[in-house]
């Protein structure tokens, strides 16, 4: 069973004919398959709100095979006993089968999920063939070290693999971050089940095909489509899961963690919600400065968990800047993702959609001014205009949360020491950004902002190399870089004794 469907999709744009759903099963154990149940539940196009097509709703009991796979996998199977490098090689084939279908995922991509289909194939899935690369790479490069004791006692460590991992992702990128979660955990010889956002369930199916396609072992990667409160709940909560890793809001993460807590105290691992800063300085170039800010909160429609949100700037260049900015902002070209011409598509839902429209409704209402935007376009589907706020304040709902959409808060500051203040002000600390030429300046803020990444004349600089995540409620522990290989890891310390040797 491939669990391929023939379902074509036609909504009025040239692009639909490259869009074939293939994939709606669960992927266990190296098989797609229905779930216990026979449930199914709808994916939706967020262009027009009509249905893509209907997926495998799993649930406890599917969760409870796809551990038992996976624990059979990691007990008995091949994955962790090969070498290093012998994994590597299979991420590296994966990541040639990725390439070779850049475009079907692409177009797979916006279709589920909304974004440009420019967007999702130059950045999306180029990002996730440089992921699979990087941790390709790093699989022959896992090793402890040899320490010297006290005593006549030499010690080593090893950094053996965590065993099974459950993952849950959201809907925002749904192929960067199964691929951000899957990498390094198949690197380390872990196996994984992972659970996909229920609103983008569509890629991380088809690239479990992929992964089969790859020769990955059965077992090694099951995903699991359905439901927070059932399948994501079941991960979170199993008593035979070694380790749980989430990406999505603050509220959800506090949940896993006490499921996890409760069951079997698995670690946990959380990338959560953001009101990142962006602190412009007097001495910033405007044009510079307006694109960073245009880019940090209107890029893939909002809905970034470290999107800059919050736009801080000094008094002496305020004025000037929100002019080009709100000018910028009416260039933003809305609509069809699947239109080349077009940088600008629908946010994920009608969820999203109607809080993201609450949220402008509650800005006009506490007093801020509102210079562009605010308003729905188009009478079908789910698109926000891209939105200025001025005047905000810090004890203003838009000022102070998290609203993953297409709104932008802009606060006037006089000196540095009310900028740092400032940004450290909230709950969050995801990440910030800087726009300053002054060195002095740019040391000062970088180290006092509380905020896990910080971007210097630049915003959204990611890279597989480079650390992620977050300070205070923004989440625990760290995304990419060799500081993630942390996470799926254990630390063992072997002590022998010494007899006889001729040196300590």
């Amino acid at each position: 069973m491939d669990g391929s469907t023939d379902n074509g999709v036609g909504n009025g744009t040239d692009q639909d004919h490259i869009v074939t759903v293939k994939f709606t099963k669960l992927f266990m154990d190296g098989e797609f398959v229905d779930a216990i149940s026979g449930k199914t539940f709808e994916t939706l196009d967020p262009r027009t709100g009509d249905l893509i097509t209907r997926v495998a709703e799993g649930d406890k009991e599917d969760v409870d095979l796809a551990v038992k796979a996976a624990r059979k996998a990691f007990d008995k199977g091949p994955w962790p006993r090969m070498s290093g490098y012998e994994r590597g090689r299979f991420l590296n084939k994966y990541a040639d089968l990725v390439e070779q279908h850049i475009d079907e995922l692409a177009a797979l991509e916006t279709l589920d999920n909304g974004k440009p289909l420019t967007l999702a194939r130059a950045v999306d899935v180029a990002g996730c063939i440089q992921t699979l690369r990087y941790f390709a790479g790093a699989a022959d490069k896992i090793h402890g070290e040899t320490l010297k004791m006290g005593g006549q006692y030499q010690a080593y460590t090893l950094h053996e693999p965590i065993g099974v991992v459950g993952q849950i992702i959201p809907w925002n990128f749904p192929l960067v971050i199964f691929f951000m979660k899957i990498s390094p955990a198949l690197a380390c010889g872990c196996t994984v089940v992972i659970k996909p956002a229920e609103q983008t369930p569509l890629t991380a199916l088809y690239c479990a095909h992929l992964a089969k396609e790859a020769g990955l072992p059965p077992g090694v990667l099951n995903v699991i489509t359905g439901f927070g409160e059932t399948a994501g709940a079941a991960i979170s909560s199993h008593m035979d899961i070694d380790k749980v890793a989430f990406t999505g809001s603050t509220d959800i993460g506090r949940i896993i963690m006490v499921a996890a807590a409760k069951s079997n105290l698995k670690p946990v691992t959380l990338e959560l919600g953001g009101k990142s800063p962006l602190i412009i300085m007097e001495d910033a170039d405007i044009e510079e400065a307006v694109n960073l800010a245009h880019t940090a909160i209107f890029f893939n429609m909002g809905q970034v968990c470290c999107a800059g949100s919050r736009i801080y700037v000094q008094e002496g260049i305020h004025d000037k800047f929100v002019k080009r900015v709100v000018e910028r902002a009416k260039k933003q070209v809305v609509g069809d993702p699947f239109n080349p011409e077009v940088n600008h598509g629908p946010q994920i839902d009608k969820t999203q959609f109607e809080k993201i429209l609450e949220y402008i409704e509650h800005g006009k209402r506490e007093g801020a001014k509102l210079l562009t935007g605010g308003n729905r376009v188009g009478e079908k589907g789910f698109y926000i205009e891209p939105t200025i706020f001025s005047h905000v304040q810090e004890d203003m709902k838009i000022g102070k949360e998290e609203i993953f959409g297409p709104v932008m808060s802009i606060f006037k500051f006089r000196t540095i020491e009310e900028a740092i203040e400032l940004s450290n002000k909230t709950i969050y600390g995801l990440a910030a950004g800087i726009v300053s030429k002054n060195i002095d300046t740019v040391n000062r803020l970088s180290r006092s902002i509380r905020a896990g990444s910080i971007w210097v004349n630049c915003y959204f600089a990611f890279d597989p190399d480079a650390p992620f995540g977050g300070y205070k409620m923004s989440g625990i522990g760290r995304e990419q870089g060799l500081d993630v290989l942390k996470n799926y890891l254990a630390v063992k310390c072997v002590i022998t004794p010494l007899h006889d040797s001729p040196w300590l």
